[in-house]
């Protein structure tokens, strides 16, 4: 007989591995496909222009230094094409993204492993003093994904001072940057006026809950590196639906602010529900996910992944992420009740 599971059917399988904003799709985004459903017939590139605009506004720079791409690997794999490292560095642990397009353009990876005792935080001025000019590429995320930590604006302005005078070329993924609590004194956006070595890249899958469209940008300004990019990029590689839908994302504050205000409680609330198990070390979130160290030696994370999973809850066993082990699992925030439950049933296993 097949075994039965505890799934508590009242929730439908809830993805916390995802990392979703769980307000879901925005309403915009419906409107607009159905307002715009007969731009099909038309190419891409000339809505363009309007989405560039959206975008400016957004983040507050010049239409002229932003790049747009199908995804983070998209951007990864661009940059990594015009810069041609031959040595690059990546902290350990990090989205395995940087490493695997690393690999494909036969790179040498330098691992920068961040410090567990420091909370997996970036000690900006250690990772600067061991830097030397045989590296050609950085490539660090802020938030970091998966251990949910940031780099301030400050540190990330003397790291891109000292790839400078190395001739490193800096590559910072904000993927997660607008789940952070005052995000826009943490990007680093603004520092791309001046320095031509630096480059952010955003996305919309995460914080827009829109992976289907395919959508990520970055914002950078050397003039040489987006005049390459613009006589070899492919015209039209975006489709018109994800153009003219991403153009009416940026305008949606509505959406924006209550998704801010909703990850804001639920991260608070969370972490304060769990933090004081003593078989369980929280790292403090600041992203719209956490990561969580077991400290018993009864339980492993795949224990806590499969004893989610009969309660329709899937979380991340981290176990196969390169600086960490089967001590670890990370989930991100959902609906109150949802984490209510997610929290009721890791809190059964310690």
């Amino acid at each position: 007989m097949a075994k039965q599971t505890l799934r508590i059917e009242q929730y439908e399988t809830v993805l916390y591995n995802s990392n979703l904003n769980p307000m879901g799709v925005p309403e915009t985004i419906m409107k607009a496909m159905e307002e715009h459903k007969d731009c099909i017939i038309k190419y891409p590139i000339e809505y363009y222009g309007a989405l560039k605009d959206s975008i400016s506004k957004y983040v507050s720079c010049p239409q002229e230094h932003i790049i747009l791409g199908n995804g983070s690997s998209d951007l990864i794999r661009l940059f990594t094409a015009i810069i041609s490292p031959k040595k690059a560095l990546v902290a350990v642990p990090s989205a395995s993204e940087y490493a695997n397009v690393l690999n494909s353009y036969a790179c040498e990876i330098v691992e920068y492993t961040l410090d567990e005792a420091k909370d997996y935080v970036l000690d900006v001025k250690a990772l600067a003093s061991s830097l030397d000019s045989s590296l050609d590429m950085i490539i660090l995320g802020n938030p970091n994904n998966p251990t949910s930590q940031i780099i301030q604006r400050d540190d990330m302005e003397f790291l891109a001072e000292v790839c400078k005078q190395l001739d490193i070329f800096l590559l910072v993924d904000e993927m997660y940057i607008e789940f952070v609590n005052d995000y826009k004194d943490i990007t680093c956006v603004s520092l791309t006026e001046e320095y031509d070595n630096l480059a952010i890249m955003r996305g919309v899958s995460k914080f827009f809950a829109v992976p289907g469209l395919r959508f990520s940008y970055a914002i950078m300004n050397n003039p040489m590196y987006m005049q390459i990019i613009n006589l070899t990029s492919t015209p039209n590689s975006l489709s018109t639906l994800t153009t003219i839908l991403c153009t009416e994302l940026f305008k949606d504050t509505e959406y924006i602010e209550a998704s801010r205000s909703q990850i804001h409680t639920e991260r608070n609330l969370i972490y304060s529900a769990m933090f004081s198990n003593k078989n369980m070390k929280l790292y403090k979130p600041y992203a719209n996910f956490m990561l969580v160290k077991i400290l018993t030696d009864k339980v492993t994370a795949k224990d806590v992944a499969e004893h989610c999973k009969e309660r329709g809850i899937v979380i991340r066993n981290c176990e196969d992420i390169h600086g960490l082990d089967n001590k670890y699992f990370r989930f991100c925030f959902m609906k109150p009740k949802q984490n209510d439950l997610l929290v009721n049933t890791i809190l059964e296993l310690f």
